[in-house]
């Protein structure tokens, strides 16, 4: 073996020191220092054949989260658990844990069924209680009606859902109609507001001729306010079996007509009140 020339001439001197102090626990860079060896070529010469001390190996990063790995998949954690604790790459894992038996199923496929439906639930009942606070808020936004805004409310719900005039059919009287108990309650309050008196006003349930005629007039009679017997003649739709109704539970009852005598001018009120409220709209700017 040649020697290195100069302060390296005797090499074999440098040598023993060198293996003395790796022998003793130094490492290479303390080593180095100690003998004044800035040749990194020399170095490895002087300590050839000699291993590191194990306090100077690094330990292998994926050796060390692949024995985490494997310990938490024997305690029952799946691919993505691992992943999510480790932060490592989800395609290792499988290689790493292969030879491991598969952890058993914690819960029937019916008890995740039923947590799953527990929870659609739960979300649905917030849902619903998100719903019913909108609702309410809004309704106690409105507070009280003054007898205009009665009168403007009335307006455009009796155009939506009342017989109006036509050009070729002379109808200028009030004749209302509703399945919805709560919108015959506002019309006759409206009908309040305007002064009509209640003995202007006469009944008449429409209904199918399948339904329970005489407890739909009894429901509607009581609704208003008269008897049973003061209601005019039902209307009778006829009942098509090869029609596909909705409207065949128990709660049917089909609508009420509200017509309203000497009501000429009432009507023409309440068709000039809609054109007004249209034409007001069509001047409010952009």
């Amino acid at each position: 073996m040649a020697h290195a020339p100069g302060k390296y001439a005797d090499f074999e001197g440098l040598r023993e020191r060198a293996v003395a102090l790796r022998r003793a626990g130094l490492s290479r860079r303390q080593i180095r220092d100690r003998l004044h060896v800035d040749n990194n070529d020399i170095l490895n010469r002087l300590l050839e054949g000699e291993p590191p001390p194990e306090w100077t190996k690094r330990p292998n990063a994926k050796d060390d989260l692949r024995d985490k790995a494997r310990e938490l998949r024997l305690q029952g954690w799946t691919y993505d658990q691992i992943q999510v604790e480790l932060g490592c790459s989800k395609s290792s894992i499988p290689l790493w844990v292969r030879d491991l038996p598969k952890p058993e199923r914690r819960r029937s496929p019916e008890d995740a069924s039923a947590i799953a439906r527990r929870g659609w639930e739960a979300a649905l009942q917030s849902r619903e209680e998100e719903r019913q606070h909108t609702k309410a808020t809004a309704k106690q936004a409105v507070g009280n009606l003054s007898d205009r805004e009665v009168f403007l409310a009335g307006v455009v719900l009796y155009w939506a859902e009342g017989a109006k005039d036509k050009s070729y059919s002379r109808r200028e009287r009030l004749q209302f109609i509703n399945s919805d108990p709560d919108v015959i309650s506002f019309f006759l309050h409206w009908l309040d507001v305007l002064g009509v008196e209640r003995e202007r006003l006469r009944f008449r349930v429409s209904i199918h001729e399948s339904a329970d005629v005489a407890d739909a007039e009894e429901f509607w009679a009581g609704l208003v306010g008269v008897e049973p017997s003061v209601l005019q003649k039902a209307t009778l739709k006829k009942h098509n079996p090869k029609t596909s109704r909705k409207n065949t539970s128990e709660a049917y009852r089909g609508c009420l007509i509200i017509y309203v005598l000497k009501s000429a001018d009432l009507y023409r009120r309440m068709e000039g009140a809609w054109y007004g409220i249209v034409e007001s709209a069509a001047r409010r700017p952009d």
